[in-house]
């Protein structure tokens, strides 16, 4: 029996009132499936999602189903940068995983489409259908147009450093904000919003070339009336996504992202999101998988194009055809078939074909976009795990966006408590060649770990610093960020890790080839392993912890009680 009917037997006030929205006594005895969207007009991610939320409905209701709209509005992390808004993006995610848990067992329902399209809402989405564990599938809604010249989202934080620079005008700046976002859809990149689509179709829970669509294509409404077609079949065969989400999964999810240089936000997301359905994935195993691993995709911020373009060359598909040999293609999705049977029938219906009509447009070859897997990028992946005693548990370096000079270097420690200092020293060009930006409290526990975009953006936009410094921070980046940026170092400065002891002058030593990141000097002197650990310990004893930057709220409850998955 569905779970819906069951719960009807023993809630005798439920259908009085569903008939009390206009249900029939018919539509009581049906699969009842729960459209959950993050529709809102909150930003251009969510605010076409109600079309595609209601082609689901009519696709679920078509099969047999009866569906039912319900809402949790994500925030924009580009509207919430600059200010201290990009504090709550991390907590946001938790916060929609938790009220589409509300939703789903408040009700309950047989199955769900869930529909979203950016940075915290489809890591949120993905981790909440893990959690209530019902038939699933996922429909994401698709990437913006590029602007004109190809102008994307990601490169106003480089012209607004310019701009802060005196190296264009006030009215340059203006235009190209003008322009920069002329549709509905996630930012044309591959940074974090992108990314996780591109997840959500790697892990199976989506049809397959559905993700990163570009939003204003018509089949991008056909994709979301097929996934309510979908659930309402999976309704009834009890296919739960536990049962097609495993550790070969997110193995395979994990490759995908070394091909398409994908966000370093990742490596927060699907542990989160694995943890959910009770499998351990770890930032060693992002480590481990990337290494050998073939980088593809020729997408801003790494590579030359809009994501756009991603579609245009066979999107998911493509790239998976490209690793095949590195997946496992026997993972199960939510076609009830495997990602090796989907594969072929996609070859067989034409699926490429129709891409290609697409990409003819812009005059490229596939290639251009996707690289074949013997003429890849690179051939190590596109992040790596740095370890040592400034990051005893680890550091996140996006090693593909990283110019060369900077894979092994030692740089002089400028250490910074927040942000707005880090930035305005850059800017003021206090910042020079040698030097290391290290911001800290800016972890989950310290202010809820925002993105230190703005500051990345005007390191990356001046070629003579992004050849030359690093910047180290146990806060996060923009999955738009490229650059000399090491991330998410642990412990965090707020729970007394070893980046809260670092003084001016100090020396840090970064090898990305052999994965360090660690304080090798004193004052601008070298100094022996030994030794620096006593200095350390030292300075240590002398460390007091800060009162709490947001004693109540939602972030006084995040930073709190937030632990790495």
């Amino acid at each position: 029996m569905l779970k819906s009917q069951e719960i009807r037997k023993i809630a005798p006030e439920m259908d009085p009132l569903r008939m009390g929205m206009g249900w029939t006594e018919e539509d009581l005895e049906k699969p009842q499936i729960i459209i959950e969207s993050t529709y809102g007009q909150s930003h251009p991610g969510s605010a076409h999602l109600l079309e595609l939320s209601q082609a689901a409905a009519a696709g679920a209701d078509s099969r047999g189903g009866k569906s039912a709209l319900y809402f949790a509005t994500d925030i924009c992390d580009g509207m919430a940068q600059g200010h201290d808004g990009i504090n709550y993006s991390l907590a946001s995610r938790n916060t929609i995983a938790d009220l589409i848990e509300i939703h789903v067992n408040a009700t309950t329902f047989d199955a769900g489409v869930f529909l979203s399209s950016c940075d915290k809402s489809v890591p949120a989405q993905l981790m909440a259908i893990g959690r209530v564990d019902l038939p699933a599938i996922m429909v994401t809604g698709g990437v913006m147009e590029a602007g004109p010249d190809l102008l994307t989202l990601e490169q106003i934080g480089m012209y607004s450093a310019m701009e802060r620079r005196g190296e264009i005008t006030e009215e340059k700046l203006t235009w190209y904000k003008r322009h920069a976002c002329p549709s509905c859809g996630a930012c044309s990149f591959i940074g974090t919003a992108s990314t996780m689509q591109i997840m959500a179709e790697a892990l199976g829970l989506m049809l397959p070339g559905t993700a990163l669509m570009p939003a204003t294509c018509l089949e991008l409404r056909e994709a979301a009336r097929k996934a309510g077609e979908q659930a309402a079949i999976l309704a009834r065969s009890g296919l739960t996504a536990r049962k097609i989400v495993t550790e070969k999964s997110f193995e395979n999810a994990v490759m995908v992202h070394a091909a398409i240089s994908g966000s370093t936000n990742t490596l927060l997301h699907l542990p989160a999101i694995a943890a959910e359905f009770g499998i351990s994935l770890t930032p060693d195993d992002f480590d481990r998988i990337h290494r050998n691993a073939h980088y593809l995709l020729d997408i801003r911020p790494a590579g030359r194009w809009p994501a756009q373009y991603f579609y245009y060359a066979g999107g998911v598909p493509r790239i998976m055809e490209e690793i095949s040999s590195m997946l496992h293609l026997d993972a199960l999705t939510v076609t009830g078939k495997t990602v090796g049977e989907n594969l072929k029938e996609l070859r067989e219906t034409g699926f490429y074909d129709h891409c290609d009509t697409y990409l003819k447009q812009t005059g490229l070859n596939r290639t251009d976009i996707i690289r074949s897997f013997d003429e890849p990028i690179g051939t190590d992946g596109t992040v790596a795990v740095l370890k040592g005693n400034l990051a005893p548990e680890g550091a996140v370096v996006k090693h593909s966006a990283v110019p060369k000079e900077m894979h092994r270097a030692v740089v002089r420690a400028r250490p910074f408590d927040c942000e707005e200092d880090a930035i305005a020293a850059v800017l003021r060009h206090d910042i020079q060649p040698g030097d290391g930006v290290i911001i800290r409290y800016e972890g989950p526990k310290g202010s809820g770990m925002p993105e230190m975009f703005y500051t990345t953006e005007a390191i990356s936009s001046d070629p003579e610093l992004a050849a030359s410094i690093a910047l180290i921070t146990d806060g996060r980046f923009s999955g738009a960020s490229k650059g000399p940026a090491v991330g998410h170092v642990a412990p965090e400065a707020a729970e007394g890790g070893p980046i809260a002891l670092v003084e001016e002058n100090d020396l840090i030593e970064i090898d990305i080839p052999a994965r360090v990141l660690r304080i090798c000097g004193i004052g601008g002197e070298p100094r022996a392993e030994e030794e620096i650990e006593k200095i350390l310990a030292r300075r240590r004893e002398n460390w007091k912890p800060r009162p709490p930057k947001y004693p109540s709220g939602v972030l006084g409850t995040f930073t709190k009680n937030y632990r790495p998955t």
